[in-house]
């Protein structure tokens, strides 16, 4: 059974791993952070969220300082969609932000059978929404 976890990301139960809900790519194990199996982009954040002012003129420009902080976009391998973002500190590891308790999921969805199986995915056709 697939559970859905996010918008993005579902759970195959019965091989216990992580994988894309648009393309059905299998991102890792669910023991792990799905983190692990995805592309990563280091965004300056500058290039987010411009400067308001002059950066020529004045040293804070209502724009984060890439010494401090960085932007992290995690996406998918197979079909490029942006399954995270994260702001983050440079230098410091990305988040480990799910943790899933597979023997109590199993058990929960076990309980529900199969007439409550989630549906399939997010409504995105390949080749339609997505730019990539």
């Amino acid at each position: 059974m697939k559970i859905p976890m996010t918008e993005y990301l579902r759970i195959d139960l019965e091989r216990e791993t992580w994988e894309c809900r648009v393309c059905g790519h299998e991102i890792g194990s669910a023991k792990a952070s799905y983190k692990e199996g995805l592309l990563v982009h280091d965004r300056d954040p500058r290039e987010i969220h411009p400067p308001i002012i002059d950066p020529d003129k004045y040293r804070f420009t209502f724009s984060p300082d890439p010494e401090w902080v960085r932007i992290l976009e995690f996406c998918c391998p197979g079909c490029g969609t942006q399954v995270e973002t994260e702001y983050a500190v440079p230098g410091h590891p990305p988040l480990h932000d799910m943790e899933v308790d597979l023997p109590a999921l199993k058990a929960q969805w076990a309980k529900r059978g199969k007439e409550a199986e989630p549906f399939s995915g997010p409504a995105v056709v390949r080749g339609e929404g997505h730019g990539h």
